[in-house]
């Protein structure tokens, strides 16, 4: 089974394509469903005016019929509700002699890939990068991972996310979290479980606003309902926890990610980190956060992903422009505070992605039906494995 999920698309571009491979045929979706997500994804106080202009929607291209996959390439786009504005400076056509394109960027922003993309790709307009390394991108993703919970559902397994710290203000969430987690999340403007910590949250970034600074934060993403042995040991890329970093880092603006105790479990004692088997094969407690030797536990999997400010700064810092060489002040492309419970959604579609990858590694099938024949097979075996009355 071959599974892989691509993307295309600009910022300010035409629309957002993405493309989603090796779903078994047979899964019920909608396009109701996905598009939840992607309102989801939208949402989050410290947001700017475009949240306000855009109203994400996918429309299925390819691989959907009657309601159910068919096996085949999902393909769906979104499209930018605001091209109309766009349409003359992101044309495809070359311009006319002596013309010279609107809204070009040379003042690449510190902290973005403006500078950095212009040199690698030899260009003059950093618009050329900036368009595409635009977390607007992120949509597309967002898309494919709701088509995986959808999948994952199946089999039990819930995916969800909540902010744990942003501008500095930590947390304190109830322990165990409620579930559905994304059902209570959700209803708070940040995506927050602790309404203490939400108020100084939102105060921060009122403050951060006024100065024309920008906020990052920390989210807790959890999957729940894994059994145990999706990933592998054998080799380093077959390892989920490494899938799972490489997914999170790959997001817009995301500078670390902890699995489980995280950095917290170099700084403490063997006794103090590992979890404990308990006859029936449980854990004692999942400091781990869900993995070891790079395969599932069967206990939650619990990743943590570290968002840095966003760089565009509407009270700009010091850059060079790239027309004259000149001391000149970064370029302000949007104007949100912080994206932060945004992140946490993406995150939720990238942890998807992963854990449906090594779902199909391990039960794969052409159809829902032959992919569930083989997970139940598996958990007959770790039954026989674990029995549920073993002797302490």
């Amino acid at each position: 089974m071959t599974f892989r999920f691509t993307t295309a698309g600009e910022s300010h571009g035409r629309g957002l394509v993405a493309i989603l491979e090796g779903i078994p045929a047979g899964l019920p979706v909608s396009a109701e469903r996905v598009d939840a997500d992607l309102k989801r994804r939208m949402g989050g106080y410290g947001r700017g005016a475009r949240m306000k202009i855009e109203a994400d929607r996918i429309e299925w291209l390819a691989g959907v019929r009657a309601g159910e996959t068919l096996g085949s390439p999902i393909a769906m786009v979104v499209w930018n509700r605001d091209w109309e504005n766009w349409e003359d400076v992101m044309a495809a056509e070359a311009d006319a002699p002596g013309a010279e394109r609107r809204r070009q960027v040379t003042r690449p922003r510190p902290g973005h890939a403006d500078l950095v993309g212009v040199m690698k790709y030899d260009r003059k307009d950093a618009r050329d990068i900036l368009e595409r390394a635009s977390a607007r991108e992120t949509v597309a993703r967002v898309a494919c991972g709701a088509v995986c919970k959808v999948l994952l559902e199946q089999f039990g397994i819930e995916i969800g996310s909540h902010v744990v710290e942003l501008g500095g203000v930590v947390t304190h969430p109830p322990s165990p979290l409620p579930r559905p987690l994304n059902a209570v999340a959700d209803q708070s403007p940040l995506r927050c479980l602790d309404a203490a910590a939400e108020r100084e949250m939102i105060s921060r970034i009122d403050a951060a606003k006024a100065a024309g600074d920008t906020l990052g934060g920390v989210v807790e993403v959890v999957a729940l309902g894994l059994p145990p042995g999706l990933g592998s040991h054998v080799s380093w890329d077959r390892k989920l926890d490494g899938r799972i970093a490489q997914a999170m880092m790959s997001i817009p603006a995301v500078k670390g990610v902890e699995i489980g105790l995280g950095f917290e479990a170099a700084r403490r004692k063997g006794s103090e980190v590992h979890d404990e088997i308990l006859p029936g094969l449980a854990r004692a407690s999942n400091r781990a956060g869900g993995t070891e030797g790079g395969m599932t536990t069967g206990e939650p999997l619990v990743v943590r992903v570290a968002m840095k400010p966003i760089s565009t700064l509407m009270s700009p810092l010091k850059t060079v422009d790239l027309k004259t060489g000149g001391v000149a002040q970064a370029q302000s492309e949007r104007s949100d505070v912080t994206a932060v419970p945004a992140m946490g959604v993406i995150a939720e579609g990238m942890l998807a992605l992963m854990v449906t990858q090594v779902m199909l590694e391990k039960f794969g099938g052409d159809a829902l039906s032959e992919m569930k024949r083989n997970y139940d097979g598996y958990q007959s075996q770790i039954r026989a494995r674990a029995p549920a009355g073993a002797a302490s």
